[in-house]
């Protein structure tokens, strides 16, 4: 009699031990972002928050989700998994607090070819610190191993955030007025938006390679211009709130300023942004001169190094600013708003 061998779930490529191994490798890295108000601890089949000490005399809770996008492929082909977390938080508390809220917790998700408990453990450590940064809990997530949908080492990466704001205290870009001026945070490098043309420009136009320098004479490699993490401005954002009278707040990422300012202007005014006021990081030079970009294309696909727009009366630009620069951001006037608009965003060069 012929005996069929036993098929099992690790043969086909999902190991149930290394997920349970990650797990308990996470766990401290986890705990160390929780705030008070956290109830319980990971492991559970959800994560708990207590709403009742945070005030106000209407809370409204405000989500968001994002992802990483092609830079987890960056991530992936450098080896480098510690900072691509940052992104992830950034992307989705920084969208949180357009709206003047504060992050309170966040779940993130992580799909993978072969689950390694190495690699899972810088991801999600890296979660963790974009967590502290930005003040919130990471209170739960989901590792999930597709063997066949993904190639060994690959991973992607997606987040979810929840905030609070008093009803009261919700920005929304209604009081937007002619005279208010345009407060600009820089961003060092690509946060996580236009990678598709940055990879594309790089490995197949020019033909560099993750090691070579990110250009002739720089002192930084291809891979460590590219995985520059993003900046979490979600803390001083709200600070600034606190400190001064803000009437909107962009967060820039995909489609450049003009394709994001314009989500947060009153109808009946227009955003004029001088791009001479600041200098971009070299890289982008660099991606514009590989592939012959046009100046249009690359304000739509990218910062351009300017990472959020704060929209505050012209007497407030200064407690704005001291404000954000206890955080470390050197805000700088980058336009102003004029009336008779239609809430659209003029770029001058």
């Amino acid at each position: 009699m012929t005996t069929e061998p036993s098929e099992t779930y690790e043969g086909a490529g999902v190991d149930i031990a290394a997920g349970e191994a990650a797990v308990e490798r996470i766990k401290n890295v986890v705990a160390s972002t929780y705030r008070p108000e956290v109830v319980g601890d990971i492991g559970g089949f959800g994560g708990m928050f207590d709403l009742t000490g945070l005030g106000g005399s209407k809370p409204l809770l405000v989500s968001a989700t994002d992802g990483v996008g092609t830079k987890a492929m960056v991530a992936t082909a450098a080896n480098r998994f510690d900072t691509i977390g940052i992104d992830l938080v950034a992307m989705c508390v920084d969208d949180l607090v357009c709206s003047g809220a504060e992050p309170l917790f966040f779940l993130d998700y992580v799909s993978v070819g072969v689950l390694d408990a190495d690699q899972m453990a810088e991801l999600v450590s890296g979660v963790a610190a974009g967590c502290k940064t930005a003040g919130c809990a990471l209170i739960g997530g989901e590792m999930a191993e597709h063997p066949g949908a993904m190639e060994p080492g690959e991973f992607d990466l997606v987040g979810f955030s929840v905030g609070v704001v008093n009803a009261d205290a919700v920005i929304t870009g209604d009081k937007v007025a002619p005279g208010d001026v345009l407060l600009g945070l820089p961003s060092p490098g690509l946060r996580s938006n236009g990678y598709s043309l940055a990879r594309r420009l790089y490995f197949e136009v020019a033909g560099r390679g993750l090691d070579d320098p990110a250009w002739d004479g720089a002192k930084t490699t291809v891979a460590e211009e590219l995985l520059v993490p993003s900046v979490i401005y979600a803390p001083a954002v709200l600070a600034a709130i606190t400190e001064a009278e803000v009437h909107s707040v962009a967060h820039i990422t995909g489609g450049g300023i003009a394709g994001n300012l314009n989500r947060v202007l009153s109808p009946s005014t227009d955003a004029v942004v001088d791009t001479t006021a600041w200098q971009p990081p070299r890289v982008f030079d660099e991606l514009a001169r590989m592939g012959n970009v046009t100046d249009d294309e690359m304000s739509k696909v990218f910062n351009m190094g300017v990472g959020m727009v704060l929209v505050v009366p012209a007497a407030d630009v200064a407690a704005a600013v001291g404000a954000l620069a206890q955080f470390g951001h050197q805000a700088s006037v980058i336009g102003e708003i004029v009336g008779e608009g239609s809430g659209q965003v003029h770029l001058s060069r």
